[in-house]
């Protein structure tokens, strides 16, 4: 029992303990990282976002479309017999005076019947002389040609399409001739009085001009147009043909009171225009004629009358204003008031090329302190920010006790250029807009160059304010 109580005495107390956990360094460095992008990504979505715009070279065209009468020095001629009538010349072909234009037959005449063999001689003759005429054409537009006069195209254009037109045309004679000599008929021919395009289509506003157009010509629910063919039965006086006998040519569109007393204030004597059935840009001449309280402009061409010698109306478009330079958005463009100085209180500072001002300290010595400029004036302003100098301050001229106070302000329009990270204004010259875009002025010392970035809401940010892209 002595023992065994000994024992008892004996034994030790074992108390259990917590035990320390070391840091871990990796644990609480993702922590910290976790939080920072959280942080970070609540703020990208709360903060307003800058959004950046490359600057781009584009062009912006102000037009206006109309559909316009087309007025010409034209007429019909009268048919000087009865019978059916056959054509030798083809529709919109320049005729010399004493030229066959038709001829009257007391029977229809079958000309279809000898198509084949006229085509055949049609194809020889072009494969032959046209052709050659054609290449030579080409060869020397080719030896002439340059980019810049585009407008060349459409001279070759006309040049070729007038060779082909005199060649069908002689064609055309030739089997009228030959199948008027297989007929058998008394045929009578009858010639071209003058010099002219011939026409086989009628309005009956032939004598229209520009000083007895009314208003009523422009409503085409009333129009009628007549078109002659081939062996129609015409009986004395009845119209044969039409005659255009000048190049001049004019389209009249009606104007609003408003759109005629804006290009009347600008005095534009002249205008480009788009005429939409071929897009051919051409100049016209232009006034406003105003008749019975309504406004009209009268656009006078005096070439390509051709191409439109069947067209009593054109739909056409006027290019008011066509400008090229730099494309910005109109959001991007703010104002901003700098402080002006004359350019002959610049300098350059010690042994830096930095430009700056010599600035009068209370104690009445000069320090020259280094500016940005924004702009410069053909009168000899530099504009300077109003962060960078503070009004009242007294400027001295270098070499010279003259003196002058900062404190005049001018607005100048801008944007923010973003290219280092942080807003920069540069000025703009607007030079064009519309709806959405402006078109400035490339090439300006203190402006936009091209593939700049700039911020799309200028009204978003303030100078100098860092800008993550």
């Amino acid at each position: 029992m002595a023992k065994r109580r000994n024992k008892e005495q004996k034994s030790v107390n074992i108390r259990k303990y917590r035990n320390i956990r070391e840091l871990n360094l990796g644990v609480l460095l993702f922590a910290v990282v976790f939080i920072y992008l959280i942080v970070t990504v609540i703020m990208y979505l709360t903060d307003d976002q800058i959004s950046a715009y490359e600057v781009r070279e584009g062009s912006i065209v102000r037009d206006d479309s109309f559909t316009g009468l087309v007025l010409r020095e034209e007429t019909t001629v009268p048919a000087e017999g009865s019978g059916y009538v056959s054509y030798y010349q083809n529709e919109n072909t320049k005729v010399k005076a004493g030229s066959n234009i038709y001829a009257l037959s007391a029977e229809a005449l079958d000309i279809q019947s000898d198509s084949g063999s006229a085509d055949e001689n049609a194809a020889e003759t072009l494969n032959t002389e046209v052709q050659a005429t054609i290449a030579g054409q080409l060869q020397n537009f080719n030896e002439v040609y340059h980019a810049s006069d585009f407008s060349a195209v459409y001279s070759l254009k006309n040049e070729i399409t007038e060779s082909l037109q005199n060649a069908y045309s002689e064609t055309r004679t030739s089997q009228l001739d030959a199948v008027i000599s297989a007929s058998g008929q008394d045929v009578t021919s009858y010639k071209s009085s003058q010099d002219g395009i011939v026409a086989f289509s009628y309005d009956g506003y032939e004598s229209l001009t520009k000083d007895t157009f009314t208003d009523e010509n422009f409503d085409r629910t009333i129009y009628e147009n007549t078109t002659l063919t081939d062996q129609t039965k015409l009986n004395t006086g009845d119209p044969a043909y039409r005659l255009i006998t000048s190049e001049d040519w004019s389209v009249i569109v009606p104007l609003d009171e408003e759109t005629a007393q804006d290009l009347t204030e600008r005095e534009i004597s002249s205008i480009q225009v788009r005429i939409d059935k071929d897009r051919e840009t051409l100049r016209a001449a232009f006034s406003v004629i105003e008749r019975d309280g309504k406004y009209y402009g009268c656009l006078d061409f005096d070439n390509s009358m051709i191409r439109y010698a069947q067209d009593r109306f054109l739909s056409v478009e006027l290019i008011l204003e066509s400008e090229n330079g730099l494309k910005i958005p109109k959001s991007s463009v703010i104002e901003e008031d700098f402080y002006v100085i004359p350019e002959a209180y610049l300098t350059t500072g010690g042994n830096s090329s930095s430009q700056g001002v010599m600035i009068m300290e209370g104690s009445g010595n000069a320090v020259f302190q280094a500016v940005d400029i924004y702009n410069t004036t053909e009168d000899g302003d530099v504009y300077l920010s109003r962060d960078e100098i503070d009004e009242g301050t007294t400027l001295i001229m270098p070499d010279s006790t003259e003196t002058f106070t900062v404190g005049k302000t001018q607005p100048l329009q801008g944007v923010y250029n973003i290219n280092r990270g942080y807003a920069v204004f540069k000025k703009v010259t607007i030079l064009c807009e519309n709806d959405e875009y402006y078109i400035v002025q490339e090439g300006d010392t203190y402006g936009l160059s091209n593939y700049d970035h700039i911020v799309q809401d200028g009204a978003e940010l303030d100078p100098d304010e860092v800008v993550f892209q």
